[in-house]
């Protein structure tokens, strides 16, 4: 595996600027920076985020501070029962003056989407966000519409109220390349938090480390940058053993292999290598190592592993599965 370390190597301009914006989100949202960083992996990765905390842990405003920080359209998107999928793809209008029908663009059509609260909606609507999420792309009718780029969907989840909701289902949860789960902040964070709302409120202006918006163009360069980064055989085969004996585990650990009902498919072993090299990326490294993998393995895999009837009646969670298969599976 390659030998490098972080001070021999010279940050590039995008590590700079991403390292920045990072800071600058800091200052607004505070006590979750395993959130924050996992927004930007799956900015950086190209895909989506589910975000899983109870109500008033800043899920919505995080999400909100890098949307107003990054070039593009940020929309909203409150996700109720009563939603229907025309809501937020569109529809044709009929237009009777000329007799045709013009399509009418709904809220998807926006670079960073917030699907709040996304379990609320029914299972057509959930089905008309997964074209968009897995396809980049909208079909109304007989024409498909191509949806602004970059695209992003960063979903929050109330894991508590789950009476009269729609659990989505294992389809929809796998085009999700990461599940971040947020905790209640330490109290001397929550301090700091009742400082900051208290100079929100006296009109005090935030100095941030950030002077402008991040550009698209930032965005797809930096992209580029993270999937050049140098991933060794030796890891990379380790990526795939650690998604790849999900399936099968029982080989290796008795327990393990009764705890699994479904392991991950190749998307896992996709979305982990792509979140290691992000993280690495982020922490300013040209190369991915054993320790990024570790990093992002959990949020990676958390959703997309169904725990067997024998693991929920002992209260065992995914993370403690994953954390089991860490130790089986040799390290390079």
């Amino acid at each position: 595996m390659k030998q490098a370390n972080d001070a021999s190597v010279p940050l590039t301009p995008l590590q700079h600027e991403f390292q920045a914006l990072l800071a600058s989100l800091a200052q607004e949202v505070i006590g979750q920076s395993n959130l924050l960083e996992r927004m930007l992996i799956a900015l950086l990765a190209e895909g989506h985020l589910l975000v899983v905390g109870a109500p008033g842990l800043a899920k919505t405003t995080a999400v909100k501070a890098l949307a107003n920080r990054l070039e593009g359209d940020f929309h909203r998107i409150q996700f109720t029962p009563d939603l229907l999928p025309a809501d937020i793809t569109g529809t044709d209008i009929y237009r009777p003056e000329t007799g045709d029908f013009d399509f009418q663009k709904g809220p998807l059509f926006h670079n960073f989407i917030l699907a709040d609260e996304i379990n609320r909606a029914p299972a057509k609507v959930q089905s008309a966000l997964l074209e968009s999420m897995a396809e980049y792309q909208i079909t109304v009718g007989k024409t498909s519409y191509t949806l602004p780029h970059p695209f992003m969907v960063m979903a929050t989840q109330n894991p508590i109220e789950q009476e009269g909701t729609y659990p989505l289902p294992e389809a929809q949860l796998d085009r999700f390349l990461m599940e971040a789960n947020i905790s209640y902040p330490s109290v001397e964070d929550e301090q700091k938090v009742l400082a900051l709302i208290r100079q929100q409120r006296l009109g005090v202006e935030k100095v941030t480390t950030v002077a402008s918006q991040v550009s698209q163009e930032s965005v797809l360069a930096a992209r580029k940058e993270v999937f050049q980064l140098h991933l060794s055989d030796a890891l990379e085969k380790y990526i795939v053993d650690l998604v790849s004996t999900t399936r099968n585990p029982a080989h290796l650990d008795e327990q393990v292999g009764a705890w699994i009902r479904y392991g991950a498919s190749p998307r896992g072993s996709i979305a982990l290598e792509y979140c290691s090299r992000a993280h690495a990326w982020l922490k300013g490294r040209d190369y991915v190592s054993p320790e990024d993998i570790h990093a992002v393995v959990y949020d990676v895999l958390r959703h997309r592993l169904i725990l067997s009837y024998e693991a929920v009646a002992d209260s065992v969670t995914v993370d403690e599965v994953v954390s089991r298969l860490l130790t089986l599976i040799p390290m390079p």
